[in-house]
């Protein structure tokens, strides 16, 4: 029979990584789990570093390539969740990569910069920097994310309303 959450037919995403997601302890925040990745390329897109920012944007560039990975399993609320995550300064694209392992192409999404005459983008952005220098705070800052975004008047409406509905089952007015 299946449980009944799945009988949606929920379709799984692939979504390409390359900044601060190259972590599992971010995804983990994110998630609650580590989904299965492959290591993977995005060819003709540079990853840029932002001023004042920690994390990178990428945009395309020819000729350059991103070197990232590809979470694979990614439910629909997952998705949402990494959407809310990158904010309104990222679009989701549906993007190629090259699978590292085995050079297969594999259809993806990917969060590219919105502004693409950004003033702010330079250089390169490198994982192992970011990750010695400023990953434990990004952590904290996801994890308040998180938290906010698990507050009850930030769930989606439909799932606030049926939890609450399935709590009370009966009808007895309040008195």
């Amino acid at each position: 029979m299946g449980s009944s959450s799945m009988s949606t037919g929920q379709r799984l995403h692939n979504v390409f990584v390359y900044g601060s997601l190259l972590a599992d302890e971010v995804v983990t925040v994110l998630l609650k789990r580590v989904p299965d990745s492959s290591p993977a390329i995005l060819h003709d897109f540079h990853r840029f570093s932002i001023k004042g920012r920690i994390y990178p944007a990428i945009l395309p560039v020819e000729n350059k390539k991103v070197t990232g990975r590809v979470l694979s399993g990614i439910t629909d609320p997952e998705l949402d969740v990494l959407d809310t995550f990158e904010d309104v300064e990222y679009e989701r694209r549906t993007i190629e990569v090259s699978l590292m392992d085995s050079s297969q192409k594999l259809t993806a999404y990917a969060y590219v910069w919105a502004n693409i005459n950004d003033p702010n983008l330079y250089g390169d952005w490198h994982f192992e920097e970011w990750r010695l220098a400023h990953m434990k705070d990004f952590i904290n800052m996801t994890t308040g994310f998180m938290e906010e975004l698990e507050l009850p008047e930030s769930k989606p409406r439909v799932e606030t309303y049926e939890t609450f509905f399935q709590q009370g089952g009966d009808t007895t007015p309040m008195s």
